[in-house]
């Protein structure tokens, strides 16, 4: 029998290049339905993971999908935006805890994330280096976003308008980088965290410019009365918080109107969060409360319907693929009849030719598994590390 493996091996070592291309197309038959499954499943892993340990999510009235991604991944289009009242409603109703959320601005194409300092409890976000954010002005960086930005404790980033020719609605903000988050393999190592105020004064909801009872300033007074004075645009407005002018910053209107995106609710208990959902189940309700794994479990029901769609492709081209496979080895029969009959003529039976031209095939095989198994095996170790950088990137 060693005497058949080792002609069979010499010929597809001698015809190398048919041989690989028949490994390679017998390999991927195999390998790209399951690793395609195994990639599927850590991804859905890694969604849910960060959706099941968000209770709920409250937003205005509109797609759950979308309030979710701009929520939790920093990954959509802004939703309709609440009131900031919303969060302090849920504060006083005594059911939860609530961190407000305003994800709309970037800085360099990170996310700016306004929020509040029991964000980074919620999270379990632990510095790396540096301190929270204290003051308006600062900035906490998430440990991808400070090796891209390339940007550590005392160094300063200004923040995106949002489009090149509205420079007045979206303030430029010059913001003191005053910490840098540990790694944790979710979107918050991309993120830019801020106080929900200084978004408010990135968005120009508040300012601060000099000071208008000074004389310096007396060009810019349009007119002046003993309760108010009234500037035109020649005023000279901060576009950084520093200890000499963070005093002059202030906002305008009442501060439970301004906007959030949403509001992460955190129940004291799982009675707390029901009530809590059935405070928002009235119709006429402007806001909604989801919970976001919910919302995310039905994303991918969506994408484990397509991936049924794909599997089914991957085994109809597959077919084709090993029918193509079947027809390469009886060609090649074919063309090696002079060879297999020299065989015969120097006393090799049709046994052990019939032996040596399956061996063939067996090598063949043997070598496509193998190697669509040690694949599926580099996804399966690796596959969630390949996501987690796609997900940062």
């Amino acid at each position: 029998m060693r005497d058949v493996l080792y002609l069979a091996w010499r010929y597809l070592v001698y015809h190398r290049w048919k041989t690989a291309i028949l490994v390679t197309s017998i390999m991927l038959i195999i390998y790209l339905p399951i690793g395609l499954n195994v990639v599927v499943e850590q991804s859905a892993e890694h969604l849910t993971a960060r959706a099941g340990a968000t209770p709920l999510l409250i937003g205005a009235k509109g797609s759950p999908l979308e309030l979710v991604l701009n929520s939790l991944y920093f990954s959509s289009e802004r939703p309709e935006l609440i009131d900031y009242s919303e969060a302090q409603s849920v504060v006083d109703s005594g059911l939860a805890n609530a961190i407000p959320l305003y994800v709309r601005f970037h800085s360099r194409n990170k996310p700016i994330v306004g929020t509040t300092l029991d964000y980074f409890d919620f999270q379990d976000l632990r510095f790396a280096s540096g301190r929270p954010m204290a003051v308006l002005g600062e900035c906490v960086v998430g440990a991808a976003a400070a090796e891209s930005l390339d940007v550590s404790p005392g160094d300063a980033l200004v923040s995106s308008p949002e489009t090149v020719f509205d420079l007045a609605g979206v303030y430029p903000l010059k913001m003191n980088v005053t910490g840098v988050l540990e790694r944790t393999f979710t979107p918050d190592d991309d993120a830019i965290f801020v106080d929900v105020k200084t978004a408010w004064i990135i968005e120009g909801l508040g300012h601060g410019h000099q000071d208008l009872a000074k004389a310096e300033a007396a060009s810019g007074i349009l007119s002046r009365t003993e309760d108010n004075i009234v500037a035109n645009a020649s005023v000279v407005q901060y576009n950084e918080i520093t200890e000499d002018n963070a005093d002059s910053f202030h906002f305008h209107g009442n501060l439970a109107e301004y906007p959030l995106t949403a509001v992460l609710a955190v129940p004291k208990d799982k009675k707390s969060g029901v009530i809590l959902m059935g405070r928002y189940a009235n119709d006429e309700a402007t806001s909604q409360i989801v919970r976001p794994v919910t919302v995310v479990d039905e994303l991918l029901d969506t994408i484990l319907t397509i991936q049924q769609f794909i599997v089914a492709a991957v085994v109809i081209v597959g077919s084709a693929t090993a029918a193509t496979a079947v027809l390469v080895f009886l060609l090649s029969l074919r063309l090696r009849r002079r060879e297999i009959d020299t065989m015969h003529k120097i006393g090799g039976s049709r046994a052990r030719v019939g032996s040596m031209l399956l061996a063939e095939v067996f090598i063949v095989v043997i070598l496509s598994c193998t190697l669509a198994a040690t694949m599926t095996l580099a996804t399966w170790r690796y596959g969630s590390s390949v996501i987690e950088i796609l997900v940062l990137t």
